[in-house]
């Protein structure tokens, strides 16, 4: 199992990865599975904007298309190409419900808050705190499958 330090950090070397011609906007991200395993991200965008793919989605498809199901924490990461220390970045809203399809209410968003010193500041939400009152597959008043 990775601490959340250690997926801040690989949050960050999936940052320096980000296609990001237009916004100038890096955003990496690490998701762990419940086995430990994990998948980086990163944001890759398109000339036409409705194509881009945010680093969150990008970490998740790529778990998901590998078979993993279980997952346990994300940390995230993101600011501008030529800033030297980062700040605050959350998910969008439509990262937050594809995290909502495929996590329980305890799942961790690491975000870091800010660099001090050499280190990495960061927080720990869980899901119902960046998404309350989330519709998911429960709410589809069929019994989902087990994922």
């Amino acid at each position: 199992m990775k601490t959340y330090e250690e997926l801040i950090e690989l949050a960050l070397e999936a940052r320096q990865m980000a296609y990001t011609p237009y916004s100038h906007f890096k955003v990496g991200a690490a998701l762990m599975t419940k086995e430990g395993k994990v998948y980086k991200g990163c944001n890759i965008e398109n000339a036409s904007y409705t194509p881009t793919n945010c680093a969150e989605r990008t970490a998740f498809f790529k778990a998901i298309s590998e078979g993993e199901r279980e997952f346990e924490a994300l940390a995230i990461v993101g600011g501008f190409e030529d800033q030297e220390k980062l700040e605050l970045c959350s998910p969008c809203g439509v990262c937050r419900q594809v995290i909502r399809e495929f996590c329980d209410d305890d799942f961790k968003i690491i975000l870091l808050t800010g660099q001090e010193d050499g280190k990495n500041q960061y927080e720990v939400y869980d899901l119902t705190e960046i998404l309350p009152l989330s519709f998911g597959p429960t709410d589809m008043h069929i019994k989902p499958k087990s994922r």
